[in-house]
């Protein structure tokens, strides 16, 4: 039988958003969450499918994809430096202009995804 429901943590990292962007989307109303008898944030499977939006949506072709959170943007002239937690062990870090930094407005705690292909890692939203 499929599963029905989520932890608040693992609703977060099968999303590819820390727990406190969970949090912060309850108190905005852009996710529903019910509670269990603990007053814990308890997130229906339908919900977290329905905020991934639908399988093979992805923009382009690459077999490594990588969800996960951003930890750090360092903007430094032309390059900038990004690093995301992965929801997988491990973190991913990306060597991106500046330009791509802006025009997909990274910053620390926003989701994202490397995404690697051959020698490079792009960075998604």
């Amino acid at each position: 039988m499929p599963r029905q429901t989520f932890t608040a943590p693992e609703a977060a990292r099968a999303l590819g958003i820390s727990v406190d962007t969970l949090r912060r989307w309850d108190r905005d109303g852009r996710i529903k969450v019910e509670r269990d008898a603990a007053n814990r944030r308890v997130v229906p499977a339908a919900e977290v499918e329905r905020l991934r939006g639908p399988a093979g949506d992805e923009t382009i072709s690459a077999r490594n994809r990588f969800r996960g959170v951003i930890r750090s943007v360092e903007v430094d002239g032309l390059l900038a430096r990004v690093e995301i937690d992965v929801t997988e062990p491990a973190r991913v870090v990306a060597i991106v202009t500046r330009e791509s930094v802006e025009e997909l407005a990274l910053k620390p705690g926003a989701s994202a995804a490397g995404v690697v292909k051959a020698t490079s890692v792009m960075v998604e939203r």
